[in-house]
């Protein structure tokens, strides 16, 4: 397993920790939507360097899509966190401009 999957990996589970720990447990962030954004820009950088080709790279998006997904209706249940649809869309258009960078890039 090459050093992009273990990059890939250690940022996948940094994002999934820090969206499913409870808010108090957290630091106060300014604007968490921006924290959303960049955080599944760079999930979608790194899966770009693991997925190699472009037709593999749009399934990790709808991947890393889905992921976000779930990430969102999984805080529902969790102490003060709640679903998001902004947080869904600061996720979104992390991929999509991540994703586009990365395509013209490939």
């Amino acid at each position: 397993m090459g050093l992009e999957w273990w990059l890939f990996g250690a940022a996948a589970a940094a994002v999934l920790l820090g969206c499913l720990v409870p808010n108090r447990w957290l630091p106060p962030l300014p604007n968490d939507k921006v924290m959303h954004f960049t955080a599944f820009a760079v999930l979608t950088l790194l899966a770009s360097r693991v997925a190699g080709t472009k037709t593999a790279l749009l399934w990790w998006i709808g991947g890393l899509l889905l992921a976000g997904w779930l990430i969102e209706v999984l805080q529902q249940w969790l102490p003060d966190r709640s679903f998001c649809w902004r947080d869904m869309a600061a996720n979104a258009a992390g991929i999509a401009v991540a994703a586009v960078l990365a395509l013209w890039m490939m």
